[in-house]
């Protein structure tokens, strides 16, 4: 479905993965009023997996992509939530974020910072969101970062 939002991912030359499947007792998102709640989306976008320890195996840059991988799998859910229809989107309202990091590592605010400027190019004004972005011992199937997602649709 062509639109403002599918024009501007086109722009920036990005190229939205399948929406990925849920690997447990869970769905990928949920529409409820005019919000959507996109569960939490590993460092995983077609192809490319970020797999590793930030600080250790993997350094801050790698991890920034793996949190624009995040982001790049939460705008797949959002679409395919949406029917297609990313102009709906009014705003992202809040991104969380996990990075699979080392006890002494204290740049996860860098990290996320891969998924948060993914949504500020695509949405603008209406992708300024709130966040948190914290470390953990370690992520589901070791992946380097994981970040959920709220949006408020029209």
């Amino acid at each position: 479905m062509s639109g403002k939002i599918n024009e501007r991912l086109k722009s920036l030359g990005v190229t939205l993965p399948p929406a990925p499947k849920p690997v447990a007792n869970y769905v990928p998102y949920v529409v409820t009023g005019n919000l959507v709640f996109i569960s939490g989306q590993v460092s995983a976008a077609g192809d490319e997996k970020y797999i590793g320890k930030v600080g250790v195996e993997v350094d801050v840059a790698v991890a920034q992509k793996a949190a624009r991988a995040c982001g790049l799998a939460i705008l797949a859910q959002l679409n395919a939530a949406l029917g297609g229809d990313l102009d709906r989107v009014k705003r992202c309202v809040k991104l969380g974020g996990f990075v699979n990091c080392s006890q002494d590592f204290d740049q996860m605010p860098a990290v996320i910072n891969g998924a948060s400027d993914l949504m500020a190019e695509v949405f603008g004004e209406a992708g300024a969101h709130a966040r948190f972005a914290v470390g953990a011992p370690n992520l589901p199937f070791n992946f380097s970062v994981e970040v959920d997602a709220i949006f408020e649709i029209a």
